[in-house]
């Protein structure tokens, strides 16, 4: 009988799953040293990994893993993270900005509450270009909805090709700047590796002209100063940003207060317990079988 220990901010919904459907083959613990498997949310259980000496496999309760990557910790174990339940929400989190902002909805709000009338122009979104950065799962899914919407759809990853038909041309990192130059939107859904550090900078992001910027991957993709630039100099109209290098973004960022900036706190796709824990069970009986998981991290790579 494998232990499994839950380490997450939601450990109690988690258990209360578990307890109205249990796994063959697991029995929860609340003793680390027992445990050989971990259901937990990565920044938290970091810093806890060796006090889990049994442990050999960790589920991920996120997609994005990068706290359980760094080559100071201990990677003698199976990692697999959460994927194909995030593209349905990236993709109603970037369409909604993109289409509350062209269509001026904030600014018809603060008119309401002065009691003013006043129409503002605007263009329709079908026939503009968005750069989607990853074209993985959430990367894909975004594609599909956006090509409802009637976008062109541009795709850079590692290797230049994917296999999903809602990208119209894909191009590899090393294009970047050439896909920019043709942005309209610009949306990051990068894992965060060595390799994506900084890639969104005053450089990269000045080939664009009046983008607008979704950041909804990992924080370390993005050039924070060169943001500043780069919005300075028009290139970018407006950034939305949902990610940061550092969770919470301190007070006194100069994030907070600039008008051209749209901030939210991790919420773009939440892990939500139910489909966490449907993961969980596919990749349990897995296991038990002796059977690849689903999912599962290179940690060279980074994922």
């Amino acid at each position: 009988m494998h232990k499994l220990m839950i380490v997450s901010r939601q450990k109690a919904a988690y258990e209360a799953l578990f307890a109205k459907q249990p796994i063959a083959g697991l029995e929860l613990t609340q003793k680390p040293q027992e445990a050989t498997i971990l259901l937990a949310d990565p920044p938290k259980v970091a810093p806890l990994l060796d006090e889990f000496p049994a442990l050999e496999w960790l589920q991920s309760t996120f997609a994005g893993i990068d706290a359980l990557t760094d080559k100071s910790l201990r990677q003698d174990y199976t990692l697999t993270n959460i994927r194909g339940c995030f593209g349905q929400l990236i993709s109603e989190y970037v369409l909604g900005l993109a289409i509350a902002h062209q269509r001026h909805f904030a600014t018809y709000q603060t008119q309401q509450r002065a009691s003013h009338w006043q129409p503002h122009s605007y263009s329709t979104l079908a026939g503009k270009t968005m750069v989607i950065l990853g074209t993985g799962s959430i990367g894909s899914h975004l594609a599909r909805s956006a090509k409802a919407l009637g976008f062109h759809l541009v795709g850079v990853n590692r290797s230049g090709t994917t296999s999903e038909p809602a990208f119209d041309t894909t191009l590899p990192l090393a294009g970047l700047n050439s896909a920019l130059k043709q942005a309209d939107l610009v949306v990051s859904t990068l894992p965060a590796t060595s390799g994506t550090n900084d890639i969104l900078n005053a450089t990269s992001l000045g080939h664009c002209h009046k983008a607008l910027l979704f950041n909804v991957g990992r924080g370390n993709a993005l050039c924070e100063t060169g943001l500043l630039s780069v919005l300075d100099s028009g290139a970018i109209a407006h950034a939305f940003l949902d990610v940061f290098k550092q969770e919470p973004l301190p007070q006194s960022h100069p994030f907070w207060q600039h008008p051209a900036i749209t901030i939210t706190p991790h919420i773009a796709a939440e892990s939500f317990p139910h489909q966490v824990m449907a993961i969980l069970r596919s990749n349990a009986e897995r296991w038990m079988n002796q059977q690849p998981l689903r999912y599962t991290i290179d940690f060279q790579h980074g994922y």
